[in-house]
């Protein structure tokens, strides 16, 4: 009898799970933020305050002229070290962004973005940077206390096809080359990583059949986008238009990754529009609309992960980036802005926690 009655518990259970999971509309991971500006590894209540909104993963900055300032014997990961364990802590995937030419490693010495004189530096690092977060880190070993959750994914620059971030331009030959090196060093430190395309904005999609011509298929996992226009609809247009290039290539089961978007509350309050502005009311009806139909593109588009641009910035009129936080640095107060609660709703709503967004929260 108590064989039978455990054999029908577990037949309930069994069948109970499948509806459980069913509630939750994406992967775990699947929504996340963009952790820099004034966030460190810290800000304790920041941290917190990103799982509370619904973050499942985070995007930071893993800066190689912060690292290795002069030069591979000078490397110092104790910031980045920080930010990995304030992620650790709180269970949030975590998606580095390896970046930013340290001036002993440019090919142009004192210019903004210059490239790697010999991408096999930056090779270098990304071993280094795998062998102290990845799946053997000298971190876990070194801080058992910390959840063991290794870096996994890395991605390869910050829009490159923008001068500011890569000043050899056009960008594609001598990226390329920088992406076939890094290839190659995570293929041997961690064959099971996922290396990400450094994210394109503006005409992504040409940007990335620039990739493929200069011979950059077969050498990432996943394709980056920054979608920044004017309506959510043109985001979910854009992914269209690089899954198209993406099929041409022999790519269509590749994911695309937006690891940046945005809509920047800065209207009235910059000069130069950038024409993607919006008023504080808009940002957060913007974000509530694109997230709801990127989850239900998700599938259709192989959408596998999008992350908001930014969690905490600085309000100020040098850019219209300085309002894009969910969370705002205003006379020196940390504020909330209007987004913050429509990024939450929408969160618990995709993660399965309300039936509704606005719903009362059944997972937290």
């Amino acid at each position: 009898m108590l064989r039978a009655l455990l054999t029908a518990a577990l037949a309930v259970l069994v069948a109970a799970a499948p509806a459980a999971a069913a509630e939750r509309r994406v992967p775990q991971g699947w929504l996340g933020v963009v952790a820099d500006g004034p966030v460190t590894g810290a800000d304790a209540a920041e941290w917190d305050g990103m799982v509370a909104a619904g973050a499942e993963s985070v995007r930071i900055g893993a800066f190689w002229d912060r690292l290795q300032p002069s030069g591979p014997d000078s490397t110092d990961f104790s910031a980045l070290d920080a930010t990995v364990a304030a992620a650790a802590r709180r269970r949030l995937a975590v998606l580095p962004v390896v970046q930013s030419t340290p001036a002993w490693a440019a090919r142009r010495p004192g210019e903004p973005g210059s490239p790697p004189a010999d991408p096999a530096t930056f090779a270098a690092l990304l071993s280094a940077l795998v062998a102290r977060y990845g799946p053997q880190g000298s971190l876990w070993a070194e801080r058992p206390d910390l959840p063991r959750l290794p870096v996994r994914t890395w991605q390869v620059w910050n829009e490159p096809n923008l001068p500011g971030y890569w000043s050899e331009q056009p960008f594609a030959r001598s990226y390329v080359r920088l992406l076939r090196a890094a290839d190659a060093a995570l293929s041997a430190a961690d064959p099971a990583a996922t290396l990400v395309l450094g994210g394109l904005p503006n005409f992504s999609w040409k940007a990335l059949a620039s990739v493929y011509r200069a011979g950059g298929g077969g050498h990432f996992d996943a394709v980056a986008l920054h979608p920044y226009t004017r309506r959510p609809a043109e985001v979910l247009r854009i992914v269209q238009y690089v899954r198209r290039v993406m099929r041409r290539h022999g790519d269509r089961r590749l994911p695309v990754w937006i690891t940046e978007l945005s809509w920047p509350a800065g209207k009235g309050r910059v000069a130069g529009p950038r024409g993607f502005e919006v008023t504080e009311a808009r940002q957060a009806a913007r974000l509530d609309t694109a997230l709801r139909q990127l989850a239900a593109a998700r599938k259709r588009l192989r959408i596998a992960r999008v992350f908001w641009y930014t969690w905490l910035s600085v309000e100020g009129p040098a850019s219209v980036f300085d309002w894009s936080g969910l969370r705002r640095v205003r006379d020196g107060r940390r504020v909330n802005a209007p987004a913050l609660a429509a990024f939450r709703r929408r969160a618990r709503w995709l993660e399965g926690c309300a039936k509704a967004p606005g719903d009362a929260t059944r997972c937290r």
